[in-house]
């Protein structure tokens, strides 16, 4: 079975790629990938409940598929989300993830994951950064509490530390739900 490598940049590399398949998105296959999100006219206003997330996800005009992934990683950050503020996942509630612009984020991935129609996703170890970040919570450690709950869900992460945040807690979810595979040299670093 080959690996999946998938990349949105049109020109990219092979170099170090040996069995695996290298997914490239046109310029044309992209624009299609994001009509596709246009299409699903995800409701620009601020989401702060799994529930309201839910009917959301429920009311876009994608597949099934598309549906049950979202929810999934949503589910993911709800349950991240809980831990982090010691509440249940009814009481959590979503700021910046609960964006309209967050919600179309994941549907353009989970769109982008199903074009690449692949069963098997490998990734390398997540760079997680570290600092400090400001957000609706104030000032926080990298990686958030809500980003270390789901990392600690079995996602490797790389040993040296770049400062800043590199992965949020969405990218951990959306990680989380569909790499299946790690390996430290899956783009030859």
């Amino acid at each position: 079975m080959s690996k999946l490598v998938w990349t949105l940049e049109e020109n990219a590399t092979r170099k170090h790629l040996l069995d695996e398949t290298l997914v490239q998105i046109s310029r044309e296959e992209r624009k299609a990938v994001l009509a596709d999100v246009e299409k699903a006219k995800v409701p620009h206003r601020h989401h702060n409940s799994l529930a309201e997330i839910d009917a959301t996800i429920d009311g876009l005009d994608v597949t099934d598929w598309v549906k049950e992934q979202m929810k999934t990683i949503y589910g993911y950050l709800v349950e991240a989300e809980a831990e982090a503020h010691q509440t249940t996942t009814e009481e959590a509630h979503f700021h910046e993830v609960g964006n309209w612009e967050a919600i179309e984020n994941v549907l353009a991935i989970c769109l982008g994951v199903a074009a690449a129609n692949r069963d098997n996703i490998v990734a390398t170890p997540v760079q997680v950064g570290e600092g400090q970040i400001e957000c609706a919570h104030g000032i926080l450690d990298v990686p958030t509490p809500a980003t270390a709950a789901i990392i600690a869900r079995g996602i490797p992460v790389q040993k040296k530390k770049l400062p800043g945040e590199r992965c949020t807690p969405t990218a951990a979810a959306v990680i989380l739900n569909f790499v299946d595979e790690w390996d430290d040299n899956a783009l030859g670093l």
